[in-house]
């Protein structure tokens, strides 16, 4: 029966028992060659997909490190602490691109440790970027304060010295306020009776006459008036080298002097100056006034021959 049915299809292991033990054999060899083959060609191409996705993910990975190196470079402060710690981080991430740089094969388990590597360093940046961004805002803020500070400060300082020009300003309408005046000044040579003396041989002495006006603000008390009186040929009269007075800066000559008591109200006032018996030069002189360190009056008259 199973020779005619294997017959009828047309299929046989052989004549014998021993030819269809061997080609049975054959057969199961042949099938599991086939499986195994298969099986093979099937893990090849798993392992190359799953090599092709781990290299992908290593060339990742170094597009992050080399991104976060491109962040740290573009990440400064000048808190010297911080930077520091800046820079050790970056080390880290450079340390670790060189060496997924250098490892030809990556197996799976170093893909994940490198990817859990780079997942705290991208966190360790974040949190240097947020210090770094508040610590700036900080200081710019603190920068605005201090610009702030000094324009008040620039301010006050340009009121303080409106403040201090107005204040000399005022002391110096003060002072002159204060300032003796002249009025009626007048200087003539007179003769032996006091009576003016047109000629410059009949005049004993030179009479200077003034009054000095009206001041409310200036101070009362004694005070001493000074006159110069300059010759035809520019020299001054001067009976002693010692007789001098605080002009400004200066010690300067005067021909005489008087001390008057001044009250604020007008008081007329007259100087001489006595020429001792000699003649006088003919010619036009030259009279200056001062009291309390101002010149306050002016003039000039003629004597002829």
């Amino acid at each position: 029966m199973d020779e005619f049915v294997k017959k009828k299809k047309g299929f046989s292991l052989g004549e014998t028992d021993k030819d269809r033990r061997n080609n049975l054999i054959i057969i199961m060899l042949s099938v599991l060659l086939i499986t195994v083959v298969v099986i093979f060609i099937k893990q090849h191409d798993e392992n190359k997909k799953m090599l092709q996705a781990i290299n992908l993910e290593k060339a990742s990975i170094q597009t992050e490190l080399n991104s976060m190196m491109t962040n740290y470079d573009s990440i400064h402060t000048n808190n010297q602490a911080l930077q520091t710690e800046l820079s050790g981080a970056q080390t880290k991430v450079k340390d670790l691109m060189l060496e997924v740089a250098q490892v030809k094969e990556v197996s799976f388990g170093q893909i994940t440790k490198y990817r859990g590597e780079v997942t705290t360093l991208r966190n360790i940046m974040k949190n240097y970027i947020v210090q770094v961004d508040s610590l700036n805002r900080r200081n710019e803020k603190l920068m605005a304060e201090n610009v702030q500070v000094k324009e008040e400060i620039a301010q006050s300082q340009s009121k303080n010295q409106e403040l201090t020009k107005e204040k000399e300003h005022l002391q110096e309408k003060v002072k002159m306020a204060a300032q003796l005046e002249t009025t009626e000044l007048n200087a003539i040579g007179v003769n032996g009776r006091g009576k003016e003396a047109e000629s410059a041989r009949r005049a004993l002495q030179i009479r200077v006459s003034f009054v000095l006006s009206k001041n409310i603000t200036a101070p009362r008390g004694n005070k001493m008036i000074y006159v110069r009186i300059q010759k035809p040929n520019q020299v001054l009269f001067q009976k002693s080298p010692g007789d001098v007075f605080q002009f400004e800066d200066l010690k300067i000559p005067f021909s005489a002097k008087r001390e008057v008591t001044y009250e604020g109200n007008t008081l007329p006032v007259n100087i001489f100056w006595d020429n001792e018996g000699q003649e006088f030069l003919a010619g036009e002189y030259t009279v200056d006034v001062f009291a309390d360190g101002n010149n306050i009056g002016t003039t000039k008259f003629t004597m002829k021959r």
